[in-house]
């Protein structure tokens, strides 16, 4: 009978580690994230290196569109679906580039393409 409870008292030390580690994980996720839309509805623009997906039209090709990407294997891989589905010129580079929040606004240099 006191090996159950020993049992049972574990597992529950187990679950409140557990859940506590979830809760610091998701708060350090959500204050960026927070900052990110706080920034971008007061309109603060910052100058940073970041990487990007650029998409090119036209001949000889224009850069007409770029999206922020957090890393960039996921540009990487979002590029691979674009261009499955696009007859536009798709490149990932990490450039300098103003942000509003996380949205770019401005692309000043591009650095190295990925």
């Amino acid at each position: 009978m006191l090996k159950i409870f020993k049992y049972i008292g574990i597992f529950i030390g187990i679950f409140f580690l557990y859940k506590g580690f979830i809760a610091i994980k998701n708060f350090e996720i959500g204050t960026g994230d927070r900052i990110a839309q706080i920034e971008e509805a007061a309109g603060i623009e910052k100058q940073e290196e970041v990487v990007g997906l650029l998409m090119y039209l036209g001949e000889p090709p224009k850069m007409i569109e770029h999206l922020f990407m957090e890393n960039s294997e996921k540009c990487l891989k979002l590029k691979t679906m674009a261009e499955e589905n696009s007859n536009a010129l798709y490149e990932c580079a990490e450039i300098k580039a103003v942000l509003t929040g996380k949205k770019i606004t401005k692309v000043v240099e591009k650095i190295k393409v990925l």
